[in-house]
């Protein structure tokens, strides 16, 4: 089934996340490319109410919230409380796509330029082994996103950036990477440091997560 045949299966007012979840599941049959998955995306909105279950809010860190796995996808809402925001990561050259669906995100795109620990990078500006104590990472641009507005996507050129909550209100993100991944490389600037950082759930199918 091509793109444009599972988007006229939907409806914006009345998609469902099951909805969202099998069209995501009919891409898998054929390449999955940051263009075909961008499209779906675009034409398959999931409104706050069809995410309420996915919906966790703390005030002391953002929450990521699994919706959906398998061996190509991570589906997950993020929640943001104001004034969180992630630390600059990479996304180890994975594909990944985000739209808002209540809020504003402001997302800071990064190059890698250098660091003292070349030695670690597997492939420049992808992915790296962390260890650095010296890091020159010099921000790209600043895009903003929206709820019903805009989209971000990470590839394998653009795959460092920091996201933060640009309002005064919580705000949901529907992120989507292909393939998943469970740690990424997070960059300290203030102390020049990277280090490799495991990635959890705060909730997993619509129910917390327990420490």
């Amino acid at each position: 089934m091509t793109t444009p045949e599972i988007a006229s299966c939907t409806h914006p007012l009345r998609t469902s996340v099951a909805d969202f979840i099998s069209g995501l599941r009919e891409l898998e049959r054929d390449l999955i490319t940051k263009e075909r998955i961008a499209a779906y995306m675009a034409a398959t909105t999931l409104r706050p109410e069809a995410l309420h279950d996915y919906v966790w809010w703390r005030d002391s860190f953002y929450t990521r919230n699994l919706i959906y796995r398998d061996e190509l996808f991570e589906v997950m809402t993020i929640c943001w409380s104001p004034g969180q925001k992630t630390a600059i990561h990479t996304h180890n050259g994975q594909l990944g796509w985000m739209t808002v669906s209540q809020g504003e995100v402001f997302t800071h795109e990064y190059h890698h330029t250098r660091c003292n620990a070349p030695e670690n990078q597997n492939v420049v500006n992808i992915d790296c082994l962390g260890g650095a104590t010296e890091l020159q990472i010099d921000k790209v641009r600043t895009l903003s996103c929206s709820e019903g507005t805009g989209m971000v996507t990470v590839d394998k050129l653009q795959t460092i950036h920091q996201i933060e909550n640009a309002g005064t209100t919580g705000c949901i993100s529907l992120h989507v990477y292909s393939k998943p991944f469970d740690s990424c490389i997070a960059f300290d600037l203030e102390h020049q440091r990277c280090y490799r950082r495991q990635l959890s759930y705060f909730s997993r199918d619509g129910h917390r997560i327990e420490k």
